[in-house]
């Protein structure tokens, strides 16, 4: 048994046949059909193709066939005419040649690469430089610091023998006026014996005047001042006892109270910061 379909559209030239091959005993009604991609012979019929239309309309070249006993025979056509795109005017005249190894077309490239990463790396180290800049800037002291950053006290106010308590970057500033007598007393004391050394002339740019952190050495509390068994400053929260020169005598405070840096410019006043 031998049947075949043909089919031919204007808009897609293809052609199916299918063949049915039964093996009898039976000799064939009909001859048998040779299929070749040059020459195609098909039974007449007014649903199939005749050669001269199939010669017309099949592309040549692109014929496959399938066939086998017991199974059914395929021909298949397939489109010749895709061209595959070419590139070639996008690429450098240096690299259309895949074949060739260009000593100048390397040392481009790795110009190029080394500008690409130097000005990257340019632009991550100024980025940063940025960010730290900020960091460090919000750690700054705030403007209401920074004001006070000096301070000018006007002497008159603080009589011999009186100590006074200011402001300043927001801790408190003790300024004792010494009398005489105290100041031989404290410079009367043996260094030795003292936990944290220190003599009361290097402590002070006048000797009647002491000017002092009141923070405490141990743990940040303020003294007292005129208080505790040495006649300076006591701090009662542990019990810290400091001189008339702020130098710690006893308790556990482990260092002398700390003296910031001021200075007497003269009509009465004194500046500290």
């Amino acid at each position: 048994m031998l049947r075949s379909v043909g089919r031919v559209s204007s808009s897609f030239p293809a052609l199916t046949a299918t063949v049915n091959a039964v093996p009898s005993g039976v000799s064939p009604v009909i001859a048998p059909v040779l299929v070749k991609s040059s020459d195609v012979v098909l039974q007449p019929s007014q649903e199939i193709l005749t050669n001269q239309a199939l010669a017309r309309s099949v592309p040549k070249g692109c014929l496959s066939v399938s066939t086998g006993l017991g199974r059914s025979t395929q021909v298949r056509f397939a489109h010749s005419d895709i061209s595959v795109p070419d590139f070639s005017e996008y690429r450098r005249p240096s690299v259309k040649n895949t074949g060739a190894k260009s000593e100048a077309t390397q040392v481009s490239r790795k110009s190029f690469t080394y500008l690409t990463m130097i000005g990257s790396g340019l632009g991550l180290a100024y980025g940063g430089k940025s960010v730290v800049q900020e960091f460090i800037g919000s750690l700054s002291a705030s403007a209401d610091v920074l004001a006070l950053a000096k301070i000018e006290i006007n002497m008159e106010d603080v009589p011999e023998g009186k100590s006074a308590v200011f402001k300043w970057r927001g801790k408190p500033l003790f300024v004792r006026h010494r009398p005489s007598d105290e100041i031989e007393e404290v410079r009367a004391v043996d260094i030795a014996q003292l936990r944290d050394p220190e003599r009361d002339e290097d402590r002070v740019k006048d000797d009647k005047w002491l000017i002092l952190l009141g923070v405490c050495t141990h743990l940040g509390c303020v003294p007292i001042a005129n208080a505790g068994e040495y006649g300076g400053y006591y701090c009662p929260c542990h019990g810290s006892h400091y001189d008339a020169s702020g130098r710690i005598r006893k308790g556990p405070a482990p260092l002398n109270l700390e003296v910031p840096e001021h200075s007497f410019p003269g009509n009465g006043v004194l500046v500290v910061g």
